[in-house]
C-alpha cells in the first residue's frame, strides 16, 4: 500500500477488511488520519515512540504538548485515568460525543504523553462510525491529535484536505465523508468542578465553568 493512499470508507457502515488494512498500518508503526465527529484527526499505537514522534512533526508541536488518548469506551478510560464518581456521570452523559476530558493519568500512561507539570491526560471517545470502528478492530486506544492545516491552523474537515496538506508523510488517510470540522469542546475534570478550557463542538450548560 502507497504512502499517503486514500481509502475510501463507507460513512455509516466501513468495509472490515478496510479497516483491518488500516489496523495494520498502525501496529506496523504507522500514522494514520481518519475523521471523527468533530474534524479529521492523527492517530498512531500508543507506546510507539517513533510513530509518536513523527505525529509531533506532523502536527507541529514539541514534546511538551500533551496529546489526547482515543477510547473505546469508558472502561477503557478507567485503565489511562482516574475517574471519581461525578466525573464518571458526567462521561457517561457526553460519551461518545465531540468532548475531550483532562483527567488525573494513572501510571498506565506512558510520561512523554502527560501534562509535564499536571500529569494529566486528554481522554476522547468518538462518536463517529469510521473512527469506532477503527478502534474496535484495533483493540486499543490510539494516540491522537487534530489534523491541522500548517497555513491558516484550521482543522481540516475532509480526507482530500488532508491529502493536499500531507500527501505521502502520512501512511494512510482514511475517507469516511466530511466532517463538521469544528474542534472538540475541552472540559477539565481534576477538581469539584468542571472546567471550560475551550467551547468547541459539544454544547456545555451551567454545569461547566470557564477556567
Amino acid at each position: 500500500m502507497p504512502r499517503g493512499e486514500i481509502v475510501r470508507l463507507h460513512p455509516v457502515t466501513p468495509e472490515k477488511r478496510l479497516i483491518a488494512g488500516a489496523v495494520e498500518v498502525l501496529r506496523a508503526g504507522g500514522v494514520v488520519a481518519y475523521p471523527t465527529d468533530s474534524t479529521y484527526a492523527l492517530g498512531c499505537r500508543l507506546g510507539d515512540k517513533a510513530a509518536a514522534e513523527r505525529l509531533r512533526r506532523l502536527h507541529g508541536t514539541d514534546r511538551h504538548h500533551p496529546f489526547t488518548l482515543l477510547c473505546r469506551d469508558l472502561s477503557e478510560i478507567a485503565t489511562y485515568a482516574r475517574v471519581d464518581n461525578p466525573a464518571y456521570r458526567l462521561l457517561r452523559t457526553l460519551t461518545p460525543g465531540p468532548y475531550t476530558f483532562v483527567l488525573p493519568a494513572t501510571r498506565e500512561v506512558p510520561r512523554r504523553l502527560m501534562h509535564a507539570k499536571r500529569k494529566t491526560i486528554g481522554i476522547r471517545v468518538p462518536d463517529h462510525t469510521v473512527a469506532r470502528a477503527l478502534l474496535e478492530a484495533f483493540g486499543a486506544p490510539l494516540m491522537t491529535a487534530t489534523v491541522i492545516d500548517a497555513d491558516d491552523l484550521e482543522p481540516l474537515a475532509d480526507a482530500d484536505a488532508v491529502a493536499l496538506a500531507y500527501g505521502n508523510a502520512l501512511d494512510l488517510i482514511l475517507d469516511g465523508g466530511p466532517t463538521p470540522g469544528e474542534p472538540t469542546t475541552v472540559l477539565r475534570l481534576t477538581s469539584d468542578r468542571v472546567e471550560l478550557l475551550r467551547r468547541g463542538r459539544g454544547p456545555v450548560g451551567d454545569w461547566a465553568e470557564p477556567a
